[in-house]
């Protein structure tokens, strides 16, 4: 077990909706501030080489935790299927080869439920990562994150990287992204409800049927989660992090109408797709390996996140 408190760490995306979560994590851990390094975009670009080069230089990190990424919603993932494989595939490469290079202590990698064949039977469990293709819409972006797995593997046995791989569910809480265009499922219905209460509007249109299913994990527990395998972790054997309650998306709407207090009717657009038609993940590997489990009941933290976009959005 590495002591965190004493390394020097790289957060990758530290900034961003999980990555604040997971430095808070950490200082809560004892790691002192000045020594958790969180590099910005418009100072290293991670897809380009020459910049992951100077980052290892400049950082010299111990640990690298790797939460970075280009991702959002089924819309986004269908407008920029060659932009989010590049860029996943690209920060994933340089990332885990400079890794190697400069002889960090571990590497940990964030992968995606994404990576989940589109039909794997629920509740999904890490064997089944590779018995068949991804949903399509998010295929590129879960692929992209999925090779990174292998490259650990493959690092792992020839050159002895130490490394760990989490595998969360669809993140929510507060501080996440509500940006229409790129937004995933809770912040964009609730945005979607909560401009339809202001608005006194009729009714709130939804891509799909409504009845394709997915999972939640609060964004703290899931922090928690990596940190965990960042300390006790020594291979990468992909761990899934799950919130342990598979929701349908027509119920999920009608809790986020009820949380935002919107009272009009629910439409919905079967010419968009519902995206991958089910996801709830067993977590029993993370409970065993990591002592991990969630801890945020699902009401109570869309609740903070409604809270949260009401003191905060633009709304």
């Amino acid at each position: 077990m590495i002591d965190l408190a004493a390394a020097r760490i790289v957060v990758t995306g530290g900034a961003g909706f999980l990555g604040q979560a997971v430095t808070r994590v950490l200082r809560a851990r004892g790691v002192p501030a000045e020594r958790i390094v969180v590099p910005r975009r418009r100072e290293f670009d991670l897809t380009v080489e020459a910049d992951v080069a100077r980052l290892y230089e400049s950082a010299r990190p111990d640990v690298l935790i790797h939460l970075a990424a280009e991702v959002g919603g089924i819309g986004a993932n269908m407008a920029h299927p060659g932009r989010f494989f590049y860029a996943n595939m690209a920060m994933g490469l340089h990332l885990v080869e400079y890794a190697r290079r400069h002889g960090i202590r571990k590497f940990v990698h964030t992968g995606t439920v994404c990576a989940y064949p589109k039909f794997c039977p629920v509740p999904f469990r890490e064997d089944d990562l590779w018995n068949g293709y991804p949903e399509e819409t998010n295929a590129p972006y879960g692929v992209a994150k999925k090779a990174i797995f292998v490259m650990l593997d493959g690092y792992r046995r020839e050159y002895g990287l130490a490394s760990a791989v989490a595998v969360p569910v669809n993140l929510y809480g507060p501080g996440d992204n509500f940006d229409p265009a790129s937004s995933h499922v809770i912040p964009a219905l609730i945005r979607k409800c909560e401009e339809a209460r202001l608005a006194d509007a009729p009714e709130v249109i939804c891509w799909g049927t409504g009845a394709a299913t997915r999972e939640f994990l609060y964004v703290d527990d899931a922090a928690e989660g990596i940190v965990r395998a960042a300390e006790v972790m020594e291979e990468p054997l992909p761990i899934n992090l799950g919130g342990g309650r598979e929701i349908a998306i027509r119920d999920l709407i009608g809790m986020i109408a009820a949380a935002c207090g919107y009272r009009g009717r629910i439409t919905w657009d079967p010419s968009k797709p519902d995206g991958q038609p089910r996801r709830g993940l067993d977590i029993s590997r993370a409970k065993s390996l990591l002592g991990w489990h969630p801890g945020q009941e699902f009401e109570a933290g869309l609740k903070a996140t409604v809270d949260w976009w009401r003191a905060h959005g633009s709304a």
